[in-house]
């Protein structure tokens, strides 16, 4: 036995962004996410949380830079590397929506022995990965 909890979820990623009210428009008119909680924690602070909008998955918290050193993150949060991955049931037609609502797609889609993937920026330049996993069977 090891001591933790039978039951336990990644529930919550953090993403640094430039502004609350941007960054929540973005998640939800570009990706289809819907917004959870907007809390105002007084001075300036809110507990913005999104997600997909049929609540599977993490949420992602909106955490707006507080300082120089979080702001020197926006955007580029992994380096350089694809750091989030939205899956998805049916690739081109989520692919075909998000370039309808001006995602910009780094690479053309392409077909790997996981699946269908295609690289994408969001409103600040963080990289994620739209995917469709191969079908097992």
């Amino acid at each position: 036995m090891s001591g933790f909890a039978e039951t336990r979820v990644i529930a919550t990623v953090a993403v640094v962004v430039r502004n609350y009210d941007e960054a929540i428009a973005w998640y939800v008119e570009r990706l289809g996410f819907v917004l959870i909680d907007d809390v105002d924690l007084g001075g300036g602070k809110r507990w913005v949380t999104v997600q997909p909008a049929n609540g599977n998955g993490a949420r992602l918290l909106l955490a707006e830079a507080a300082d120089e050193t979080q702001a020197s993150r926006i955007g580029n949060q992994t380096g350089g590397r694809v750091f989030l991955f939205l899956e998805t049931d049916n690739f081109d037609r989520d692919h075909r929506t998000m370039l309808e609502k001006g995602v910009e797609f780094r690479e053309a889609p392409r077909f790997e022995p996981y699946g269908t993937v295609a690289v994408f920026a969001d409103l600040y330049g963080n990289l994620w990965d739209l995917i469709e996993p191969k079908r097992q069977g």
